[in-house]
């Protein structure tokens, strides 16, 4: 995986263009850039406001896109269906900065100890039900590995100790990630 600096700048352009875009009702493709690589990812996209609240953050877990059309597509979706958020307006989008998680695949895990807290990335599933979070999230909110598998479980609309129920996979998984503003 490993984005150089250039390909993720013009990863974070996709994908400002695309919020752009989204917010003032056009469609948006991505251009054809041979600087890009062309394997599929599965891509988270956040939003947030200069002050660095939530705005928005949709990704995809499996690799279904190329990088490209998977960061243009989840920017879209970030800036308009995220149920917990209205439709980014036009006059937002400026001040919003962008952040792109490129994932690695995911593979089970049995429970804290086996997570590495600011790295891993968490999946929990049982069936309808199904939350993650991101690996920034755990150290943005300082959280050990008990307290981010709970919350993750909390996501996923479950009870904090539905982790520990034989009917519940556990996920761990890695990310590449890069935000506005960084330079490396």
């Amino acid at each position: 995986m490993a984005y150089s600096l250039e390909e993720r700048q013009a990863l974070l352009r996709i994908a400002r263009a695309s919020v752009h875009c989204a917010a003032s009702g056009e469609p948006y493709a991505p251009p054809r850039d041979p600087s890009i690589p062309s394997e599929r990812a599965a891509v988270f996209v956040t939003l947030r406001t200069a002050e660095g609240h939530l705005r928005g953050c949709i990704g995809t877990v499996e690799p279904v896109e190329p990088v490209a059309q998977a960061v243009a597509s989840m920017a879209r979706s970030a800036a308009l269906h995220d149920p917990r958020f209205r439709p980014v307006r036009p006059d937002e989008v400026a001040g919003l900065v962008i952040q792109i998680s490129v994932l690695t695949p995911a593979e089970p895990i049995l429970g804290p100890d086996d997570i590495r807290v600011g790295q891993d990335g968490l999946i929990v599933e049982r069936p309808p039900h199904r939350g993650l979070l991101l690996p920034q999230v755990a150290t943005e909110w300082g959280w050990d590995a008990h307290t981010f598998l709970e919350q993750t479980c909390v996501k996923a609309g479950l009870p904090i100790g539905a982790w520990r129920d034989p009917d519940t996979r556990l996920f761990r998984f890695g990310a590449e990630v890069f935000t506005e503003g960084d330079t490396g």
